[in-house]
């Protein structure tokens, strides 16, 4: 019997207000809109069924529904504060399909705004990773840390320097230490019964590694600069 492949929904979330760069969902990149991207990049992948857009802006949404996203409702102002949690619109987005149009996905796939890089075989090597191993609940993005707890972070503590975390031995040299990753927002992959799974120390997660460059994700100008940078050079060597 042939099996059924898995429905997969992309959400990306967009609200209206930003801090750390001003209007930073619709800034402008190579004279392209941010969200943009992920849109385009969702679309892009043949893994992804349906790719809805949560803002509480109509600004954001017109650009959206231009990119050819899904953007059915608006969503509520106690789901668009800078203190709610973004799994929380992502299972409202879930459930409005549910309940209005019957569409219930087997997988949500999360795509960051800020995380304009990203490629559409990111999203797919998530959802493969997600469905190889049925005792996970969620799959991310991580990519090679630029520090390691085990031989250059450090805590201060009373009053003294010491490192974030104790190997069983000295380490000496960086090649040394365990390998540990940084997440990147770039994806983050649940199945649709584990979307109570709101954090990394919860549930059973896989990673999906992805290179750097396609892992930076803009907080500041400073990340929106560096972002703009590597697109250049892509568009220089031909390739994204």
């Amino acid at each position: 019997m042939e099996t059924r492949r898995s429905r997969v929904l992309a959400t990306i979330c967009a609200r209206g207000g930003s801090k750390g760069v001003p209007g930073k969902n619709l800034r402008s990149l190579l004279g392209k809109p941010l969200i943009a991207y992920a849109i385009e990049c969702a679309r892009a992948c043949p893994t992804v069924d349906r790719i809805i857009v949560s803002t509480d802006s109509d600004k954001i949404a017109a650009v959206a529904e231009s990119c050819g996203a899904l953007v059915p409702f608006r969503r509520p102002s106690e789901l668009a504060s800078d203190t709610s949690p973004k799994i929380a619109a992502i299972r409202h987005a879930v459930t409005y399909l549910a309940e209005k149009e019957g569409y219930e996905a087997d997988i949500i796939v999360d795509l960051d705004v800020g995380v304009p890089l990203r490629r559409p075989e990111d999203i797919t090597a998530c959802v493969v990773t997600l469905e190889g191993d049925p005792d996970l609940d969620a799959v991310v993005t991580v990519y090679d840390a630029e520090r390691n707890p085990y031989f250059n972070m450090v805590e201060i503590r009373d009053g003294r320097a010491r490192l974030v975390k104790d190997a069983p031995i000295p380490i000496t040299r960086r090649q040394d230490a365990p390998k540990v990753y940084s997440v990147s927002p770039s994806v983050f992959a649940w199945r649709r019964r584990s979307l109570s799974v709101t954090h990394l120390y919860e549930g059973r997660w896989g990673a999906c590694p992805v290179p750097r460059e396609r892992a930076v994700d803009i907080d500041d100008e400073m990340d929106l600069l560096f972002v703009e940078s590597l697109l250049r050079q892509g568009q220089k060597g031909g390739s994204q």
